[in-house]
């Protein structure tokens, strides 16, 4: 049998392209934020991961390009090797400050901090458990490992409490993302770190999303108050952080082990020097420009009352990921056509990334929106959702 059998007979893409109903690798013109350019026409971006707007900051910029003016545009290897610069160490030590914790291990990707934590970490006879909306790159991690993966019903405190005492007296790794990245809920991180004490596991959060957006930019533990006890916490730097890379912050000596362990951070080149100066610029700015976080959670609440006044489900989002539920595939694929001709920007969400019958639009926010964009964006979302009956 040929190995490439299966890629002849993948045709759904293809044919979504004739169709003229492909959502997806849209080629941007131009970008600046809150509006982007398609195809020559102008729209409202409101698919974007940049929340706090900081891709087109001045200082973040000009951070940026005086990074490559100094050391080029790549470290050209791994940081055990010839791609440390002290600026990496820098950062690290910033961010675990900023986070609450001893030390900080920068990373190339986010998803590269996933996939070397939970590898190195999590061994033959341990367990990880994970709810089952983590993301996929907290799932491809336990796949690395040689440990077991155990998941848990989504935010389910008698669920999660039922697998750890499966597990009994082995040693455990639970793994949650603070901010969901499809429904925008916060994970009950309360609940959970008094499960895990109570069971002797231990506690990584995924703040790919919370990092810059809850409790002044500080992520998920800091929102609950629950810093000192939260053993490990990742986050990225391509959302809020307008730049690229990702952070995994604990305990000094975890982290020395996971930096000598790691393969993801071992045997991948580190991050470009422009990349680290824009998240260096990036942290200062939301420390000295707190309004910035106000200002995105403001746009949130403003949205998710547009859209429930309409007669949208909004789900259980508390953060600027607001979700439209759909449920229906083809339903949502013509509601994010024609909001593409109408010129906004959003991202439809399709099974296998959730569950079948639950196919949404996933919106997110910018703290840059202005109110015009906005009204214009429930306007439109108005229109659109009547003429398919949807609302």
């Amino acid at each position: 049998m040929d190995l490439f059998e299966k890629c002849h007979g993948f045709t759904r893409a293809e044919e979504a392209r004739k169709g003229g109903y492909y959502p997806y690798f849209i080629p941007l013109e131009d970008t600046e934020g809150t509006e982007v350019v398609v195809n020559g026409n102008r729209m409202i971006m409101i698919g974007s991961n940049n929340y706090l707007g900081l891709t087109t900051h001045p200082r973040v910029r000009e951070a940026a390009i005086q990074a490559i003016e100094r050391y080029g545009t790549s470290c050209t290897g791994s940081r055990f090797l010839n791609g440390n610069l002290a600026m990496h160490n820098e950062l690290e030590q910033e961010l675990a400050d900023f986070m609450g914790q001893e030390a900080g291990l920068v990373f190339s990707t986010g998803m590269g901090v996933n996939l070397g934590t939970i590898s190195a970490l999590v061994g033959r006879g341990e367990y990880v458990i994970t709810d089952r909306e983590d993301h996929a790159s907290i799932i491809d991690g336990c796949r690395l490992s040689f440990g077991k993966m155990q998941r848990f019903r989504h935010n389910d405190m008698d669920d999660l409490a039922r697998v750890l005492e499966s597990v009994g007296d082995a040693a455990k790794l639970v793994v949650v993302d603070g901010v969901f990245s499809m429904g925008g809920d916060i994970a009950p991180l309360p609940g959970i770190v008094n499960l895990c004490q109570q069971h002797g596991a231990r506690l990584m959060v995924d703040d790919a999303h919370s990092l810059g957006v809850l409790a002044g930019g500080r992520g998920t533990a800091a929102h609950f108050g629950l810093n000192d006890q939260v053993d490990l916490i990742m986050g990225t730097f391509s959302k809020a952080f307008a730049s690229l890379g990702g952070v995994i912050v604990g305990a000094a000596n975890v982290i020395d082990y996971i930096k000598h362990n790691a393969r993801a951070l071992i045997f991948s080149a580190s991050m470009p020097p422009s990349n680290v100066a824009a998240v260096k610029a990036a942290l200062q700015v939301i420390r000295e420009e707190p309004e910035r976080v106000e200002r995105v959670q403001q746009i949130a609440e403003y949205m998710r009352e547009g859209y429930q006044s309409l007669g949208f489900n909004t789900g259980n989002s508390q953060t600027p990921i607001i979700p439209i539920m759909i449920g229906d595939e083809f339903k949502t694929i013509m509601f994010w056509k024609a909001l593409f001709e109408a010129g906004i920007y959003v991202n439809p969400v399709l099974p296998p990334a959730v569950p079948p019958n639950l196919s949404l639009l996933r919106t997110s926010y910018m703290a840059t929106h202005t109110d015009e964009q906005l009204d214009r964006v429930l306007e439109i979302f108005g229109q659109v959702g009547k003429s398919l009956d949807l609302i």
